[in-house]
């Protein structure tokens, strides 16, 4: 099985929202993760960065203009 981490990244500042994440799912509104047997976690106004497959490591960021 192949989880993520979750990373956010604000200005020069990274924070772990979530280990071993299994969806993520890219709305409107910003992006929800969830990993198994945990509730879903909405990150509003999140935008997909990059993603590193190799280490298993997702990094969002905030769209301008968005809480």
């Amino acid at each position: 099985m192949c989880q993520m981490k979750i990373i956010l990244r604000q200005g020069e500042n990274e924070e772990v929202v979530l280990e071993n994440a299994s969806t993520l799912d890219v709305t409107e509104k910003g992006v929800t993760v969830s990993a198994m047997f945990e509730h879903p976690i909405v990150i509003q106004g999140g935008a997909v960065c990059s993603i590193d497959f190799l280490n298993g490591r997702v990094t969002l960021t905030k769209r301008e203009g968005k809480t």
